[in-house]
């Protein structure tokens, strides 16, 4: 009979700092560089923070809260208040957020659900190349060709339409004696959604397509719809990406100028009608800056700069906040 002998524990090879310490020179010297990398991110926002406020800060002392926070804007007449600007560049951004979400999630679930592969790949190959068209072009487009049309062909029957309607005759209503603006906050944002659909909806369709083909499958074998399988299997898995996506395309929309500037008609005003032309705090820069050498004026437009930056970083922080809570929620459900 052969004696059977039994193996004690293994022994560890030794502590992990050991380990750590015997890394390849070019594995530490990646770790250097992609630390550096993020520093120096962080140095340049803080870099821009610091003097774009310094530049600003006469018109923060001599304003103060109030006038900044104001509604007239007369530069000629020393007053600087940027409360139109800062609604018009919500209003807009607002207005491209909800025409651009359903349709970019529409897309994107065609492409990962219903479209065959062979078919979908033209398809994609367009939405990227859309999404990399120069704003200005995006611009021009608007103010030869969408704007005018609009005036003529959409803007004057929806008003009419809408007229004596509560809440929609105060949106898109007639104003000045049955005349409307092809030029307007409508105009802008819709210009806006356009631009931001190919991106939200490139991120969106990315995020559906990590989906696990057993999940989807399992839908199917449990007896669900396809309708049934999206809700139940896609969107829960992509929900967070998904709300990156959007709040990131939000954030471009907050921050594009030459289009906005081109489409929304250049007027400081503040009123619940969209087809009324407006301003944001992105064009007025653009469009301003120029005329502005020196003084309150150019400090004014340096200072919604700010207010332009603290304004996205809320957005950043808000989205931030939502994928983790929306994370936490599903990682408790599980």
């Amino acid at each position: 009979m052969s004696a059977t002998v039994q193996a004690g524990p293994a022994t560890p090879a030794g502590p992990a700092s050991g380990l750590s310490s015997r890394r390849p020179l070019g594995d530490r010297g990646f770790q250097v560089l992609a630390l550096v990398s993020g520093l120096l991110v962080l140095v340049i926002l803080v870099l821009i923070a610091i003097t774009m406020s310094q530049q600003s800060t006469t018109w923060f002392t001599s304003e103060g809260w109030s006038g900044i926070f104001s509604i007239d804007w007369d530069p000629a007449h020393g007053k600087f208040g940027a409360m139109a600007f800062l609604y018009g560049t919500v209003i807009v951004s607002v207005i491209a957020i909800v025409i651009a979400y359903p349709v970019s999630q529409g897309v994107a679930l065609l492409l990962t659900e219903v479209v065959p592969r062979r078919w979908a790949a033209p398809i994609v190959s367009v939405i990227d190349l859309l999404a990399v068209v120069p704003s200005v072009v995006w611009g021009l487009w608007g103010i030869l060709i969408l704007v005018p049309w609009l005036q003529a062909h959409i803007y004057g029957h929806v008003a009419s339409a809408v007229n004596n309607i509560w809440i929609l005759g105060n949106l898109f209503g007639f104003l000045n004696h049955n005349y409307v603006s092809g030029a307007s906050f409508f105009t802008a944002g819709l210009i806006l959604a356009i631009m931001i659909t190919p991106i939200v909806t490139s991120l969106s369709r990315e995020v559906m397509a990590t989906v696990p083909t057993t999940d989807k499958e399992g839908a199917y074998a449990l007896g669900a719809t396809r309708w049934e399988m999206i809700r139940g299997a896609v969107w829960p898995h992509s929900q967070t990406g998904i709300i990156g996506a959007t709040l990131l395309g939000l954030g471009r929309a907050m921050g594009e100028t030459i289009a906005v500037a081109l489409v929304v008609g250049a007027s400081p005003t503040i009123s619940s009608h969209l087809f009324t032309p407006g301003y944001t705090m992105p064009s007025v820069i653009a469009l301003q800056f120029g005329e502005a050498t020196v003084g309150v004026f150019r400090a004014a437009l340096i200072g919604m700069g700010v207010l332009l930056f603290l304004l996205t970083i809320i957005v950043n922080l808000s989205a931030r906040a939502i994928i983790g809570r929306h994370a936490r929620r599903m990682g408790g459900a599980a």
